[in-house]
């Protein structure tokens, strides 16, 4: 049977090493380089028209 001592020490290193995988993945996961292929672009919300009209917005 397991000791209170052993299961200390196996607490412990098991507590540890959690602490340390949790403090690589974050590590990681903020030094990633994301792979942008394709540049962002604006998106229009509205098709603009070819005579070039402006469109006034008002608040009610």
């Amino acid at each position: 049977m397991i000791s209170d001592d052993d299961l200390y020490r196996l607490a412990i290193f098991l507590g540890s090493v959690a602490m340390i995988l949790i403090v690589l993945y974050h590590f990681l996961e903020v030094n990633t380089k994301t792979d942008e292929k394709v540049p962002a672009k604006a998106v229009r919300s509205t098709p603009q028209s070819k005579q070039g009209t402006d469109v006034v917005l008002t608040d009610f």
